[in-house]
């Protein structure tokens, strides 16, 4: 059965005119949700800005057990969530932003979970370089916070990567606490301070290479100084999706007088409006946090 070109010539012009109707539609539902954002955010940035938003991204396993996903599915649905809070985070005015993506505690869950979130790390941090629109519109540098050395090397190779790739960006900074725990940095700041103070170097064994004195001392701004986190201010929001409200041993140094958020949201839930109601908890509390700083 011969095919009729002229039906055939239709039905191809159809399609190609539903295609374009429907990249118009797109087309201007982005451009009108990226006018109302740009206005919400105007309004909020009449406020205090907060510099720094730390996040626990918490709730991926959970997520993806209520949708019925494969484990490695909740965790790629919580990376678009990072892209997508980065986004809004860097639009607000908010320079610094600090993800808690692998505590040291995790090593000792199962060896091919271990493994899994691994490769997961090292194919989403040689993707996120390839976001360009995201890091070279908002000049994001990336710096990743632990003890690298104890990441497998793939995963410590691409980091090494990401961070030379974006280490001329001063416009916004991503910090990944990778193989991170605060009961880690803390013994580990006190330690360096006292070799900096002193001016010996602590052997293995405990004993020491030149002459000790014991009347140097130790102050909080020396141990500010060699935190892992002591390339960017301390936070002024702590938040963790999922409605938990623990730290899980993260930034426990740096959170002191900062404004803790718990939304309901799993992880891969969280967008626009958990951000904006964050700060606009942060606004509301900022008169009092800036009076505990102050008392500090």
């Amino acid at each position: 059965m011969e095919v009729n070109p002229i039906i055939t010539t239709d039905n191809s012009l159809k399609q190609m005119e539903e295609e374009r109707s429907e990249n118009i539609m797109t087309k201007l539902l982005t451009d009108l949700n990226s006018t109302a954002r740009k206005l919400l955010f105007g309004a909020i940035s009449t406020g205090p800005i907060p510099q720094h938003i730390a996040f626990i991204m918490d709730g991926n396993r959970r997520f993806a057990k209520k949708w019925k996903l494969t484990e490695g599915g909740g965790h790629k649905a919580g990376f678009l969530a990072l892209m997508s809070v980065l986004k809004y985070c860097y639009e607000i005015g908010v320079k610094y932003v600090t993800v808690y993506a692998f505590s040291l505690d995790n090593f000792n869950r199962r060896p091919d979970e271990v493994q899994y979130v691994m490769d997961l790390m090292q194919e989403k941090i040689e993707g996120f370089l390839k976001q360009l629109t995201i890091v070279n519109k908002y000049g994001v540098r990336v710096l990743f916070i632990g003890d690298l050395k104890r990441l497998y090397e793939p995963v410590r190779i691409a980091a090494e990567k990401a961070m030379e790739a974006t280490a001329k960006n001063t416009k916004t900074y991503l910090l990944v606490c990778v193989a991170y725990t605060s009961s880690h940095e803390i013994p580990r700041a006190i330690y360096e301070s006292c070799q900096a103070k002193s001016g010996v170097v602590m052997n293995g064994n405990g004993s020491v290479n030149g002459d000790y004195n014991h009347e140097v001392g130790i102050k909080v701004v020396d141990l500010d100084k060699h935190m892992y986190m002591g390339v960017a201010p301390d936070p002024d929001i702590l938040v963790r999706s999922s409605g938990e409200t623990r730290l899980s041993n993260f930034l426990l140094w740096q959170t002191t007088d900062c404004l803790l958020y718990s939304p309901k949201a799993l992880w891969p839930e969280m967008g626009l409006w958990q951000v904006v109601w964050g700060i606009l908890k942060f606004q509301m509390s900022y008169k009092y946090l800036e009076k505990k700083k102050k008392q500090a």
